[in-house]
């Protein structure tokens, strides 16, 4: 209420308290001039500018997963590796194509036509940020496709006992030449790695590999990561596996 709305005296409003009543049967309420005074500096929020309003998305991702896109890369053994967020229209060709290797379709079931391949990063990147798809850059060759999402928040969590912030890795290699030679067991370390530097509410990395895929299993494992059980997932029964911040000096 403005000055003007409350008529002469700021500092008072009247009210009839029953219809009908004569001018001297009113309620006086008196506002204290300190409490009107803070309520005129109270500042008010700006709205967003026009030019503000593309960054949001980006904005839902930090709150989400701290912002995978301002990572800095790892230094392994076989090269500085990092994760760089997805673009559908700068990576499609090459992520449906590796998508369409029958040693991967068996267990990311994306096969086909690249709208598939295209369907399942849109319903992530068009999401609330809770998944991040990531290209994996090897020294500046991508080589691999990782999902960084909140598993806290992911239907996983219905089969654990999460805990806020658990953050899930997937992983799939790209190249054939790339698999078999324990880049798999090297770069999940180093992801995992990222994941507890960069997020400091998390404390455990979480995944939930297909328990036939016998080389996926043995990679977590040798990176670090211990497992917990065996879970019903749909369309596949899953390791449910941990690299926990308190052992990650030990394992």
């Amino acid at each position: 209420m403005t000055p003007t709305d409350a008529g002469p005296d700021p500092h008072t409003a009247r009210a009839v308290r029953r219809a009908g009543s004569s001018c001297d049967d009113t309620l006086e309420l008196r506002i204290p001039g300190e409490l009107l005074a803070l309520l005129a500096a109270e500042p008010v929020p700006p709205a967003p500018r026009p030019d503000t309003i593309e960054s949001l998305p980006f904005l839902a991702e930090a709150d989400l997963l701290d912002s995978p896109a301002t990572w800095r890369p790892a230094h392994t053994t076989a090269g500085a590796f990092q994760l760089v967020p997805v673009r559908v229209e700068r990576d499609l060709e090459l992520l449906a194509r590796w998508m369409n290797d029958p040693a991967v379709t068996a267990f990311w079931e994306l096969a086909g036509p690249a709208s598939v391949t295209a369907a399942h990063l849109r319903a992530q990147l068009d999401g609330d940020g809770r998944s991040i798809p990531c290209l994996g850059v090897l020294d500046g060759t991508p080589m691999s496709y990782w999902e960084i999402y909140r598993a806290d928040l992911d239907p996983v969590s219905r089969h654990y006992p999460a805990r806020p912030h658990d953050t899930g890795i997937h992983l799939l290699i790209g190249d054939v030449t790339d698999r078999g030679r324990g880049l798999g067991t090297l770069l999940l370390r180093a992801v995992a790695d990222l994941v507890l530097d960069n997020r400091p509410r998390c404390t455990r990395v979480v995944a939930e590999p297909d328990i036939r895929n016998t080389p996926s299993v043995s990679a977590f494992l040798s990176s670090g990561f211990r497992f917990a059980a065996e879970i019903d997932l749909p369309g596949k029964r899953a390791a449910l596996m941990f690299r926990e911040r308190a052992l990650r000096s030990l394992l």
